[in-house]
Parts: structure tokens; sequence; C-alpha cells
């Protein structure tokens, strides 16, 4: 019988990345399965209304053409006995959490990266046996306390093992060694490298570097002057070289944002302003509950087609003001936006964050006698909410029948715990 301690590198760590399959829908077949197990099922963001798009779909739904993305009416038209869920985050952080607590149990080195994935180090966790049996009891245990499928990859570093876990999908096991990156990597596309987007692999393309093989074997002072330091980490990344560590401490809220789908085109702008509106007023409260202040102001629009533009203004001075939040989203869209030109998702996202306590707030010098009472009037606003609801109090602007105004019901609001823009997180 082979000791434990041979299946463990003498240098070097074991990571494995823990990723939910279709996460929403599973959820919602373990909470209810006589209705939804085994059913093409998909989540969407207007039920009711059977508009919107789909935020994420069941394996059966997959199975009959339907995709993440797609739109309501595109999903119904090819699956016509899909049935549609509202969406429900407190029950998904319910799962979260429990799937999270498990993966706890075998390591306390978690980094959580979304609401359904998550890095382990189990390097130090030989007392409960080897990687793979590691790996194996931990789906197995996800799957009999939660009733949740996942995929599972288990390498030496965490590029790899988020390449490994998208391997096998549902409930996959994956194994990715450095000695297979060639033979399992190389002969893919660039963009399938976990890290690298659409314009970069475009921008790879036109240097006819088409295959993560074809970026491997590229000279790195090309891509470096060509990427910047970009291009030298994508050299590694190809060989499957990545030191970055699991990192437990992990700031959740490097950024906080709303995005919402709106369940039917929307172009006039003052439909516009009043979704930018309501989503300015969500992050600013989430702002202040957290005491930070935001010195960016990003706002994301997507087209009909699924186009999508980022555009982000540093202010002078950082804030935790919805109205100032509100104005700069207002000006970014007046500013990069065609007048009259569709939209479907909007989102409002606060970055470079930091503590209000460590930050001068700048006083404004015209109004600074106004400033504490505007404060206070805040302050007296936020206590009116946080004991209410959040419908306790509010202008005649941010009223309208669009989902932007569903964003204050916790239940069935997500929100953007890292890099992800979306409201309705698009689960793959």
């Amino acid at each position: 019988m082979s000791n434990v301690n041979d299946h463990y590198p003498v240098k070097g760590r074991v990571i494995i990345h823990l990723d939910m399959n279709a996460f929403y829908c599973s959820v919602h077949e373990a909470e209810e399965p006589e209705y939804y197990k085994n059913k093409p099922t998909a989540v969407s963001g207007s039920v009711e209304q059977r508009k919107g798009i789909v935020v994420t779909c069941s394996y059966v739904a997959r199975s009959r053409g339907v995709k993440t993305g797609m739109t309501v009416r595109q999903a119904t038209r090819l699956c016509p006995e899909l049935i549609l869920i509202k969406p429900d985050f407190n029950l998904y952080r319910k799962y979260s959490n429990g799937f999270m607590s498990i993966a706890r149990s075998f390591t306390p080195l978690i980094e959580a990266v979304s609401i359904d994935e998550c890095y382990m180090d189990i390097t130090g966790s030989k007392l409960f046996g080897t990687p793979l049996e590691i790996a194996d009891a931990l789906q197995k245990k996800v799957m009999s306390e939660w009733q949740l499928p996942c995929s599972i990859g288990l390498a030496p570093n965490k590029l790899l093992a988020k390449m490994a876990s998208d391997m096998k999908k549902p409930n996959g096991l994956t194994v990715l060694r450095l000695r297979d990156v060639p033979h399992l990597l190389w002969n893919k596309p660039c963009g399938a490298l976990f890290g690298i987007g659409g314009k970069t692999a475009e921008k790879l393309a036109k240097l006819n570097i088409m295959t993560i093989g074809a970026l491997a074997a590229a000279d790195e002072n090309m891509l470096i002057k060509q990427f910047g330091v970009t291009g030298a980490w994508m050299k590694s990344a190809a060989h499957g070289i990545d030191h970055s560590l699991v990192n437990p401490d992990r700031e959740r809220n490097k950024s906080i944002g709303h995005t919402t789908t709106l369940p039917s085109d929307i172009s006039n702008q003052d439909d516009v302003f009043r979704v930018l509106l309501n989503l300015a007023d969500q992050t600013g409260r989430r702002l202040r509950r957290q005491k930070l202040v935001a010195s960016t102001i990003q706002i994301t629009i997507r087209r009909p087609d699924m186009v999508t533009i980022t555009r982000s203004q540093t202010l002078q001075a950082p804030t935790q003001s919805a109205e100032e939040i509100n104005m700069e989203a207002r000006k970014l869209f007046v500013r990069h936006w065609k007048q009259g030109d569709p939209i479907r998702l909007l989102g409002v996202t606060l970055q470079n964050l930091s503590p209000l306590n460590e930050t001068a707030l700048q006083l404004d010098l015209f109004n600074y006698e106004e400033q504490p009472r505007k404060e206070a009037l805040i302050q007296a606003m936020d206590a009116l909410r946080d004991k209410f609801g959040e419908d306790a109090v509010l202008t005649a602007g941010m009223l309208g029948d669009d989902p932007s105004t569903l964003i204050r019901n916790k239940r069935i609001r997500g929100t953007s715990l890292q890099k992800d823009d979306s409201l309705l997180y698009i689960d793959e």
C-alpha cells in the first residue's frame, strides 16, 4: 500500500478548482426536485413577461439547444416545454455558503472567486488522503449534502486547476499536470486559455498566433512589445506556469456593482436615466453600508446583439454619494452612447474603493455649509430603509416597471461578488 505522502509533491502545491454546474438551475432542482428534476429549466430575469435573457439553463435544456445569453423568446422557440424560473439570490447564497463550508472542512486555504466557484490549496491536507481521494470525497459530499453537481480540476496551480474543471461538465473530475499541457492544451485556440479574452485572441491571430502551442513558442520580447507585461504572462501561461497563490483573504469587494437586464430594449433617455438612478441608489447604499468610498464610476451598456461596452470616469475626489454616482453615470452615458440606439442591459460599478475612515473627502467650496445637513439627511434615509425596507424612501425618478426597480429586493437580485459585472450572473 503506497504512502499518502508519495502522492504530494516535495516542492510545489496541489490546487483544486471547485465549480458548480449550472448552479442556479441546480439549486432550484435541489430545492424542489418534484418540479425541476431532469426537466429543461432556465433562470430568467423577467419570467412573467417571458422577455429578457437566459441567465443559466439546465443541462437538459442545453441538450435541446438552449444557451446562456439567449433571449427567452429564442429559447422557448427551441424548447417549448422550457420551465422559466425567477432568480432567488437568497437561496443561491444559502447553497453557496453550504458548499463553501464543505470545502473549508478539507482546508482553510479557500479563495472564493464567485458565488459558485472557489480555489482550494490542499497541499497541507494529507490527513484526508491523496489529492484524488480528497477531490472524490469533496464531490460526493457536495452532492449528498446539497444535491449539487460540481466539476473539479486538480492541478499544481490555479490556472491549470481552472482549465481542468472546465474539461468535463457536469460532474467531472480532471487531473491536469504540467507534463499534460503540450498534448492536452497546445492544439486549442488561444481564447481557450483562461485569462485571454476575445480582443486579445484577435490581436494574437493578427500576429499569426492561433493556438496555445503557438503562443508557447512565440518570442517573449515580441509579446512584451505587443502586450506589455501581459505578454510575458501569456507565454508562461501557455506553458501551464502560474505562481499566483490561493488567497483566503482575497478582498471580496474590489468593486461594488449592479447591472440589470431589461425585459425589452429601451432607447429613450428618460428611461435610461431612471434605470441609472436606481442602480446608483443601490450601489451607493452598499458602499455606505460597508463604510467605503469610491474613486471611479463605471457604466456597462449591452446592445440587443450582446455586444457590451464599459466606460469609466475617475473622480477628482472619492465619494459615497448616490447623487454624485448617478450624475457621473449619466455623463458617461451621454458621452459614449448614440442617442436612440437600443439597450438590453445597463450597469453601474464603483471601483477604486477605500475605507471611509482612511480617506479625505473633499468638501464643495460653495456648498460646504450644506454638507453636514446633506450627510445627516442621507444617514436618516439609510436608517429608515434599514428598518422598514428599501422602498421606505424613494424619489419619484426611481419609480417604473423595469427590473431596475426590483434591485432593492435582495431575494431576486444578485450582487457582483468580484469581477463579474452582471446582476444576473451568467453561469456557465
